[in-house]
C-alpha cells in the first residue's frame, strides 16, 4: 500500500499510513519526521521521506507516543541512519519497553462487540500491533521551547493516552500535531469530527480529557491528528468539541 502523502502547508506534509499518520516538516534538505506508524508500514513510511526529500536527511524522529502503531519503525530509522529519537522524559522508558501503557488483548476482546474493533484488531495484529520493538536509545526532549530542528516544533505535554504524551505545535504555522492526545477519526468509532479516541485506548481517561484544556489554549488554526483527516478551524474549539463530546 502507498503512503498518502498530502502538502497542508508550506513545508508540511501529513501522512496517511495503514492505519496511522505521521507528519513529515522539512526545511531545506533536512525533515523532521513526528511520528513512525506501525511496524508494517516501513516501506511507506520509507516512500514518504523519500516523496519530499530523503530517509538520511531526516535530522530527528519525534514521538508524540510510544505506541506500537507511532513507534512502529523508529528503531529501524534510528539504526540504520544513526537518526536521534526524541520523546517526553516520561515516555523514554516505554519507548524503551520498561513497561507498555497499550491497550491489551483481553481489553479488546471485551470490546469485539462494537463495530469496528474486530477489523481493526485483525489489522493492526497484521502490521504489527503486538510486536516487541524498542528504541535502543531515546531520548528526552534536549530542551525547553521550540527545538531547534525543521519546523521548530514546540512540544506539549499532554498526558492521559500515556503518561508521557506529547503534542507538537507549530505557532508561527498555526498547526497542532496531536497524536492521539485528540483525533478526528477512527476504526472504532463512529464519530467524526474532533474527539477523543475510546475509552480502552486511555492509560487514564480522566487526564486524556484534562489534556483537551492545554490543547484548547493553543493558538492554530490547523490540526493534524494521529488518526483521521487533517481538521481546519480553531485549534481551541476542536479541542473543546472533543471534550464536550467525551462529558
Amino acid at each position: 500500500m502507498q503512503a498518502d502523502v498530502r502538502q497542508v502547508a508550506d513545508g508540511i506534509h501529513l501522512v496517511h499510513g495503514s492505519n496511522t499518520n505521521w507528519v513529515i516538516l522539512t526545511e531545506g534538505d533536512e525533515i523532521t519526521l513526528v511520528d513512525t506508524g506501525y511496524p508494517g508500514d516501513r516501506e511507506q513510511v520509507l516512500a514518504s521521506l523519500t516523496a519530499v526529500g530523503a530517509p538520511e536527511a531526516v535530522a530527528a524522529v519525534l514521538i508524540t507516543h510510544a505506541h506500537n502503531d507511532h513507534l512502529g519503525c523508529t528503531e529501524y530509522l534510528r539504526s540504520t541512519y544513526g537518526t536521534p529519537v526524541y520523546l517526553h522524559e516520561a515516555e523514554v522508558p516505554h519507548a524503551r519497553r520498561e513497561f507498555l501503557h497499550q491497550v491489551t488483548v483481553g481489553q479488546v476482546l471485551r470490546n469485539s462487540w462494537r463495530p469496528g474493533v474486530l477489523p481493526w484488531s485483525v489489522h493492526a495484529l497484521r502490521s504489527g500491533g503486538t510486536a516487541h520493538v524498542p528504541v535502543a536509545a531515546p531520548e528526552p526532549f534536549p530542551a525547553a521551547g521550540p527545538l531547534d530542528l525543521p519546523g521548530r516544533p514546540v512540544p506539549v505535554h499532554t498526558p492521559g493516552h500515556t503518561d508521557g504524551h506529547a503534542a507538537f505545535h507549530l505557532p508561527d504555522a498555526g498547526v497542532l500535531i496531536s497524536g492521539d492526545a485528540l483525533v478526528t477519526g477512527h476504526p472504532t468509532s463512529r464519530l467524526t469530527g474532533p474527539q477523543l479516541l475510546p475509552d480502552m485506548f486511555h492509560h487514564e481517561r480522566a487526564r486524556a480529557v484534562a489534556s483537551l484544556d492545554v490543547l484548547a489554549a493553543l493558538d492554530g488554526d490547523l490540526l493534524l491528528p494521529g488518526h483521521g483527516p487533517a481538521h481546519r478551524g480553531p485549534v481551541r474549539e476542536a479541542a473543546l468539541q472533543a471534550k464536550e463530546r467525551a462529558l
